[in-house]
């Protein structure tokens, strides 16, 4: 059984599963009906962040341009440009072991590419979740779902992976920004052209 979280609370991930190292993070969601003409491009990410809340260079910043990590520790398996379909629209891997001692949160984010261009916002955006499993049992071990809370962002953190006492944590953030991924790049300390 999955322990579901709600929105600001903390959970130990390594503490109460020892020996945990691969973890899969899936994040889903469904597009509420309308026709805007346009297809719903939702767009996962992690973002590798230094002490100071920051990426210490552009490639801590994992997205559908740059899929892996050089240490190996955090690699995104792909885009999705619809979301249709039941279960997980974007997975992104960890492995715990290799995340650089450098990096004390990993933040996963879902932003909505080219939303001002096509009048899209997480208002449009429903049954958004994130999800963490133990890649060698299969089994889900976090469950966050996001709620009906986003009306005009085009971007939110969803949740972290962070560092304490030697122990890997979850937060479950479920903060939304507007300005979409370029926003959230500011926000990280990544200079977008």
């Amino acid at each position: 059984m999955p322990i579901n979280l709600s929105k600001g609370q903390k959970v130990d991930l390594t503490k109460g599963n020892p020996g945990l190292k691969n973890i899969m993070v899936g994040l889903g969601w469904d597009v509420n009906a309308y026709d805007s003409g346009a297809d719903f491009d939702l767009d996962a990410a992690a973002f590798m962040l230094g002490s100071n809340g920051k990426c210490p260079t552009e490639k801590e910043f994992i997205f559908y341009g740059n899929l892996e990590h050089t240490s190996e520790s955090v690699k995104h398996m792909g885009d999705n440009l619809t979301g249709e379909g039941d279960g997980d629209d974007e997975e992104i891997q960890v492995d715990l072991t290799k995340i650089p001692a450098n990096v004390e949160k990993v933040a996963f984010t879902v932003t909505i590419y080219d939303a001002d261009k096509r009048n899209q916002n997480f208002g449009q955006v429903s049954n958004a979740y994130i999800r963490i499993v133990d890649v060698t049992t299969g089994e889900e071990i976090i469950r966050y779902d996001l709620g009906e809370d986003f009306s005009i962002e085009t971007a939110v953190v969803v949740g972290e992976l962070y560092r304490h006492a030697g122990e890997w944590k979850f937060n479950a953030i479920g903060s939304g920004f507007q300005g979409g991924l370029a926003a959230l790049c500011g926000h990280y300390g990544i200079e977008v052209a």
